[in-house]
């Protein structure tokens, strides 16, 4: 299991401003990846701040639990097969190894988990300014919002970055704090 603290600004952006970033980098390759948004149906998880996916890109798959700190986000991240995802997912097995046993421990009950719903990302990568700018087109639930992400060492200098790129570039400057995982279940809410 690998560890990495995510500290990211972010902002939704309209469609017009999406396609003027994405010309602006259209040097940088594209993919596409989906995330499989997982917690109980009555949501323990989120409850108690936490939120756990598997990101399904080309054909690796990842579960990755996420955990609030002070600043950013204390990722968990651990590689998982095709057949530990197809096993989770129709079965509801859900993959062993460092994750459940963390889960365990902090008194959740794996067995009541499953995979509530899902998001699909166009992004772009771009490494700039000493950080890691992402362009998305983002679909989940009948509903498609476009964002951009931009990963640096510290919240204060990526908000100042990201305010520079968007200020030369005409777009409105509007940080927002909800993660794809919060949007998805409120969409998946909306929807029933």
């Amino acid at each position: 299991m690998s560890n990495a603290i995510e500290i990211e600004a972010k902002s939704l952006v309209s469609q017009e401003d999406y396609r003027k970033l994405a010309k602006l980098f259209a040097e940088y390759p594209r993919y596409m990846q989906t995330n499989y948004y997982i917690d109980s149906e009555d949501r323990v998880l989120a409850k108690s701040g936490i939120a756990l996916r598997i990101r399904e890109k080309g054909d690796r798959y990842e579960l990755t639990l996420k955990t609030p700190l002070s600043e950013g986000l204390l990722e968990k991240n651990v590689a998982i097969s095709l057949a530990q995802f197809e096993d989770f997912k129709s079965k509801g097995i859900f993959p062993k190894g460092d994750t459940s046993r963390f889960l365990t421990m902090l008194d959740f009950d794996v067995a009541s988990l499953k995979i509530l719903t899902s998001l699909t990302t166009d992004r772009i990568d771009v490494e700039y300014e000493g950080g890691l700018l992402s362009i998305d087109r983002n679909v989940y639930s009948g509903t498609t919002d476009y964002e951009v992400e931009f990963e640096y060492n510290n919240l204060e200098g990526a908000k100042a970055i990201m305010t520079r790129l968007f200020q030369e570039n005409q777009i409105p400057v509007a940080f927002s704090s909800t993660s794809k995982t919060r949007r998805a279940m409120q969409a998946l809410e909306k929807s029933r």
